[in-house]
């Protein structure tokens, strides 16, 4: 497995979690654990980006932040879940997928492009 894509793991969990701290947050050092993870976030996208096409890792982290904050607030806050809901969670993951398998084709086309040079 790529370390990218561990990256790209390690951010969208921490986005999950500072999406729930603001939640869930009231005193200032719960704020302050919000932030922190917030920063630690940032720091590690990047680090996906530098070998792992930068729109992918954001349709990814995007996707699975949207996502996972629907399934946060049907399943933690009580928000209702409907099937208008589940249709558009469908489309973010064909999406993610369709971008990744783009990307691929493309780096397989500028192999094969190569190779015949």
């Amino acid at each position: 497995m790529n370390k990218a894509w561990i990256y790209v793991g390690l951010t969208c969990l921490f986005e999950l979690i500072w999406v729930y701290g603001f939640n869930e947050a009231q005193t200032w050092w719960q704020w302050a654990i919000v932030v922190g993870v917030i920063f630690l976030d940032y720091h590690i996208l990047p680090k996906a980006c530098e070998t792992l096409p930068t729109g992918t890792v954001y349709a990814v982290f995007a996707g699975i932040g949207t996502i996972g904050t629907v399934l946060m607030d049907i399943y933690l806050f009580g928000e209702s879940f409907s099937f208008g809901k589940a249709f558009f969670i469908m489309m973010i993951v064909l999406g993610v997928i369709g971008l990744n398998l783009s990307d691929k084709e493309e780096a397989d086309e500028k192999d094969a492009m190569k190779g015949a040079a």
